[in-house]
């Protein structure tokens, strides 16, 4: 009798976290920034900007937000020059705004053109495009130089 309780004890505790690790990793979607949300790389607010948006969301449900993918990126590459209590391990999930669809995706899902004529808020920009036979044709028609995938792009590449 105390060993079934007990098998019944840990089923329960194993299901109680599964099921919340299931809840946990659905719920960090894009946040819809706010009028008084500022990038934090350059003071810009990003709402004027939609069409650019590039967020970072935590673990803990908060979150950056920037005027283009390219600030994202300069704050992703020393998050601790920007916010102290922040590292890399803390972030949940990153998403930029596809340039032809403007809808926020994972910025792990799209190629990025470098280079281009099309310019951002802030000028020179990284355009996040969806698909890599689209971001060839992009960056051919807006003279685009290089066209890196999410892992591929360096801080250099942002300077």
């Amino acid at each position: 009798m105390k060993h079934e309780r007990l098998k019944i004890l840990i089923l329960i505790f194993f299901l109680i976290g599964w099921l919340s690790g299931i809840t946990y990793a659905e719920e960090f979607k894009f946040i819809e920034p706010t009028k008084g949300d500022k990038c934090p790389v350059c003071g810009m607010f990003v709402y004027k900007y939609p069409q650019w948006i590039a967020e970072i969301v935590f673990k803990d449900g908060t979150y950056a937000v920037f005027d283009g993918p390219k600030d994202m990126f300069k704050y992703y590459f020393n998050i601790s020059k920007y916010n102290k209590s922040r590292t890399k391990e803390d972030i949940a999930e990153i998403y930029a705004t596809e340039y032809y669809t403007t809808k926020r995706v994972k910025a792990k899902d799209v190629y990025f053109v470098i280079g281009s004529d099309s310019y951002g808020p802030m000028g020179d920009e990284l355009i996040p495009i969806k698909g890599k036979k689209e971001a060839e044709t992009f960056a051919k028609e807006h003279k685009g130089g290089k066209i890196l995938t999410f892992d591929q792009i360096s801080p250099e590449d942002v300077q």
